[in-house]
């Protein structure tokens, strides 16, 4: 009997070894992204957590002063005016998924010459703030173009200074993001729509379905991944939307412009109030947690089953 025992717990020794030399290799190769993450992500989040609940200026140690900071917030008009322009901003979020897929579905054909629609789309991307905030400040001018085609083509009775104008300001730099962002998320879309397996769309025709319900019933569902990944990315972006901002406009007119993120910055590098800056920081980026808390519930249904 022990010698038959001994027999069948041998296999079983023979794999523990090969299991923890690839377990031991898997985190070994985890390690260093992890200390990355900890030294440059958790860290600085949790330094942040701790000084949004004390008063630092840089010349004087940071001193203890609780919820003062967020009391602080709550009283400040500035702040709830920042914080309505970005939930404001939101709206460009729609606009460019609803764009960028349609421009995806444009542009997953074969035809000579699509790939250069498909590079000349992505430009805009990989243009920087700098430029593009410069390039946009002369269109937005009261003799730039915008205000041009707008007048030749009778859409404007008097040129507009788009970027000084208290209401329209805030919408002209939202043009600006959607103008940049659209190629970015339309090369996403158009990956997914090349993983669409060609099959299912095949079967849905044979059985009577038209272009429009063989998108709704078959591409629409096979899409919902990346849906939210599109939709959780650009609302991230819009909520913490700054370089458009602080190039274009730097938060005014009278700071109808100024975004969350810009009210941090403001705080942290033009006031030396840290504290405040790490709380309204702390805000913002619950702020975001709750958004894609909210869009991972509503997506959270994957796969084939239909809206």
């Amino acid at each position: 009997m022990r010698g038959s025992r001994a027999l069948s717990l041998a296999p079983a020794r023979s794999l523990a070894g090969p299991r923890l030399r690839t377990t031991l290799t898997a985190y070994l190769f985890l390690a260093p992204a992890l200390v990355l993450l900890g030294a440059f992500t958790f860290a600085p989040l949790a330094f942040g957590t701790l000084l949004a609940f004390a008063d630092y200026n840089v010349l004087a140690p940071p001193r203890w002063v609780g919820a003062e900071n967020f009391r602080t917030l709550a009283r400040d008009p500035a702040f709830w005016v920042a914080l309505r322009n970005s939930l404001r901003y939101l709206l460009v979020v729609p606009a460019i998924q609803v764009a960028a897929l349609a421009l995806a579905l444009l542009v997953n054909r074969r035809l000579p010459g699509i790939t250069l629609f498909r590079a000349a789309y992505y430009v805009p991307v990989i243009t920087s703030f700098a430029v593009a905030g410069l390039m946009w400040n002369w269109m937005y001018a009261q003799h730039g173009v915008v205000n041009w085609v707008g007048l030749r083509l009778g859409l404007l009775a008097r040129p507009f200074d788009w970027l000084n104008h208290p209401t329209l300001a805030l919408y002209a730099v939202m043009l600006v993001t959607f103008w940049k962002g659209i190629g970015y998320y339309m090369v996403l879309y158009l990956a997914g729509l090349q993983a669409v397996p060609q099959e299912l769309l095949e079967a849905a025709r044979v059985d009577g379905a038209g272009r429009v319900q063989a998108f709704l019933l078959v591409t629409l569902p096979l899409l919902r991944p990346t849906l939210l990944l599109c939709t959780l990315l650009s609302t991230l972006a819009a909520v913490k939307v700054f370089e458009e901002v602080y190039v274009m406009t730097g938060g005014g007119p009278f700071g109808q412009t100024t975004t969350a993120l810009l009210y941090v910055y403001q705080k942290a590098f033009q006031e030396f109030r840290f504290g405040l800056a790490a709380a309204a920081g702390l805000f913002v980026a619950a702020l975001g947690l709750g958004l894609s808390l909210l869009y991972v519930r509503l997506f959270r249904e994957g796969g084939l089953r239909p809206w």
